[in-house]
């Protein structure tokens, strides 16, 4: 695999564009040693209309909402950045990527005061390729309940999308990983479920769905159109609650949610095989076709692939063509 570094094409940076070898940061940048930086991570995708970038309006919405609560000012606005996003594909060729807008504190100086420091923002995009496999995606995921604690809100700023946050990811993700496992499930503070190393989490059960409500977990942009596919276009019932990890032991059908994962099924927690209530297929197993898990795969497939017609025609401004 070629390493990122190692690449033709451009990466925008504050208004200019560079080539991708040059597009470097100095070793004493603020960022890199504070985490003081906030991200987004968006998909570009290929369809019968040609490529389009899916909710990214959205997105830019909160990667400023997430530097303004940080107290980081940016020099541009969200149409400028849009549009940097889509000349970005454009430059490099793309039709299906992930774009990954970043904004960051430069080298002026270090310490936790901050001062004097300027405010950067960078677009790199390239071709994901195959982030999640066609088998894990029909078989779903094994997952462990993590011991870190996700955040709590009046410890870090949990609407933001901030760089240092997800140390508490990785940390989680490599645990459950080294033991033998895909995915961990993280609990907020007060041991209630929370989210993924970097999805959202929904359960199934008795013909509703639930997901954590925003408070130490992201306020996720496909979280969002899941539930609007599911209340608008299934009609299906959606709370957001506190929900505990035993209701996923239980859980008719369960799956977590993120932009590069997209919707994935959780087939297990903690060696409790999800579904077992409802004779849901054992591990080694499709999920079933007829499951509400499977039927939003497929409608969030058609969606991001630009198909928005007859029953997600509503949903036609999520998609910015190139």
């Amino acid at each position: 695999m070629t390493p990122l570094y190692d690449r033709d094409g451009w990466i925008w940076l504050d208004g200019e564009w560079l080539p991708w070898r040059d597009a470097q940061a100095h070793l004493l940048t603020h960022t890199l040693h504070y985490g003081m930086g906030c991200f987004e991570g968006v998909r570009a995708y290929a369809g019968p209309q040609g490529t389009h970038l899916f909710r990214v309006v959205e997105h830019t919405r909160r990667l400023l909402d997430s530097a303004h609560a940080l107290d980081m000012p940016v020099a541009f606005g969200a149409a400028e950045l849009i549009e940097a996003q889509r000349q970005c594909l454009v430059r490099n060729e793309l039709r299906n990527a992930y774009l990954k807008p970043t904004i960051f504190f430069g080298a002026e100086g270090l310490g936790l005061r901050a001062k004097g420091l300027t405010v950067h923002v960078m677009i790199a995009a390239w071709d994901l390729g195959d982030y999640i496999s066609a088998e894990a995606a029909s078989l779903g995921l094994r997952a462990l309940t993590s011991s870190w604690a996700r955040h709590h809100v009046n410890i870090s700023l949990c609407r933001a999308k901030t760089n240092g946050h997800y140390v508490n990811s990785m940390l989680a993700l490599n645990t459950a990983v080294k033991a033998g496992f895909d995915e961990t499930i993280m609990l907020d503070p007060e041991g209630y479920v929370a989210e993924a190393s970097a999805a959202n989490v929904f359960l199934l059960r008795d013909g509703v769905l639930h997901t954590p409500e925003v408070t130490s977990c992201l306020q996720g942009i496909t979280r969002d159109s899941v539930i609007r596919l599911a209340r608008d276009v299934l009609g299906i019932e959606v709370r957001e609650r506190r929900i505990t990890r035993d209701e996923l032991y239980i859980a008719d059908e369960a799956f977590v949610t993120g932009t590069a994962a997209e919707l994935l099924p959780l087939r297990e927690l903690d060696g409790r095989h999800i579904g077992a209530r409802v004779g849901a297929p054992p591990a080694g197993q499709p999920i079933a076709e007829d499951s509400v898990t499977a039927e939003l795969q497929r409608l969030y497939h058609r969606l991001t692939r630009g198909e928005p017609s007859g029953n997600l025609a509503v949903f036609h401004d999520w998609l910015t063509p190139i």
